[in-house]
């Protein structure tokens, strides 16, 4: 890996010393993740959290992927394991520090300032928020998942002419700036309830109305998440009703979205629609369309782009798009983020990619003269925290 993954890490001995890297010192923003799994995790239950598929296919590991063996090169220093420990000795060995150690070392190591994280999916074999903000040492904003908001309204019980009222005043409620943790953004996962070729439009009450009284009847009925592509466009203006900037899951992901609607050149109505209003729209992960998204990022100026989930996931590779992302995206456009999920070593992984895919491509684009050192530094702090902090304003700590 060209240049060293962070400062801290190098001087804690997790990983080895590097050529200079314009990131070391740099406490990342990580604008969208989420939280780890609070607990122990048997051989099963951490290879499932390897992959965005359902499981390995039989008689194959998914710790034989790019990620797996990321986890065994680069993670297991954390743990005082040799690099590329075998699998079987990597889980013993985290087993034997315990779930708290393990979070600790892998949070703490990313050498994070911020994490913005949706804690809206799978919540209760989490760790809280606070409990993820005291192990990583770093305050941690909310960001709201308007699907979630959404189901929770349903099930508290409302009928079809007052739900259209009573998820925009929930949005609202949850949006409020008193709240703890600081809610810092609102998110939708339109991808994989509908894809991202709804029509954007904000729909008629009657309309709202109407699709809400079949959803409420399937919900009661059966459980039934969040489909309907009039809800979700409701949510999805319910959110940018807040002024707070607005999350979109793009591009990768698991089996429950349809790929080929995820791309983020889908959304070029929605921009249109949101540019007039000024509101931020924070385009998720990308891959493998991430030069479509950062197209997207130099022609509209609400638009704004990170690779997040395909960086820990593609190990070496992630030089390599984020290359691909910064050939057009504008540099004050990119930020960073993990999508970290469950494995508290993703949150370590994302970083450390990152850190190295952006400082080896700035050294490179120094030592052949094409970026002045004074703006290559400046271009990581940007990318790395400064644009977040811009974009968000409302931030915590």
């Amino acid at each position: 890996m060209s240049g060293s993954p962070s400062g801290s890490l190098v001087s804690a001995g997790l990983v080895p010393a590097g050529p200079v890297n314009f990131l070391d010192g740099v406490r990342l923003v990580d604008h969208h993740c989420h939280s780890v799994v609070d607990g122990p995790l048997d051989r099963a239950g951490f290879e499932a959290l390897l992959t965005e598929g359902a499981a390995p296919a039989a008689g194959t590991s998914s710790f034989d992927s790019a990620l797996g063996f990321s986890v065994r090169r680069w993670c297991a220093p954390a743990l005082d394991l040799p690099a590329h420990a075998a699998p079987d000795d990597y889980l013993a060995r985290r087993a034997e520090l315990g779930p708290d150690e393990v979070n600790r070392r892998f949070l703490g190591g990313a050498g994070v300032g911020a994490l913005l994280v949706d804690h809206g999916f799978a919540a209760g074999d989490l760790l809280a928020p606070a409990a993820l903000g005291t192990a990583a040492g770093a305050p941690v904003g909310d960001v709201v998942r308007l699907e979630a908001v959404a189901e929770a309204v349903a099930d508290a019980g409302v009928d079809a002419a007052g739900y259209g009222e009573a998820l925009r005043e929930a949005v609202a409620a949850r949006t409020d700036g008193a709240a703890d943790p600081v809610p810092v953004a609102t998110k939708s996962v339109l991808a994989y309830r509908a894809g991202l070729d709804v029509d954007p439009t904000r729909p008629e009450p009657a309309q709202v109305e109407q699709a809400a009284g079949r959803w409420l009847r399937d919900r009661a009925d059966t459980g039934a998440p969040l489909r309907d592509p009039v809800l979700l466009r409701h949510g999805l203006w319910a959110g940018l009703d807040t002024g707070l900037p607005l999350q979109l899951h793009t591009g990768f992901g698991d089996r429950d979205e349809d790929l080929h609607r995820a791309n983020p050149a889908l959304l070029i109505d929605l921009a249109r629609l949101v540019e007039p209003l000024g509101v931020p729209l924070m385009l998720l992960h990308c891959y493998p369309y991430h030069r479509e998204a950062a197209w997207l990022a130099q022609v509209f100026a609400v638009v704004h782009v990170d690779v997040g989930l395909a960086v820990p996931h593609i190990g070496a590779r992630a030089a390599t798009v984020v290359a691909e992302l910064l050939e057009l995206a504008p540099y004050g456009k990119v930020l960073y983020s993990s999508d970290a999920f469950g494995l508290p070593e993703l949150h370590l992984l994302g970083a450390l990619r990152f850190r190295s895919a952006l400082g080896g491509l700035l050294e490179h684009l120094c030592a052949t003269d094409e970026l002045a050192p004074a703006d290559a530094e400046r271009v990581a702090t940007m990318i790395g925290t400064d644009n977040a902090r811009r974009v968000y304003g409302r931030m915590p700590g």
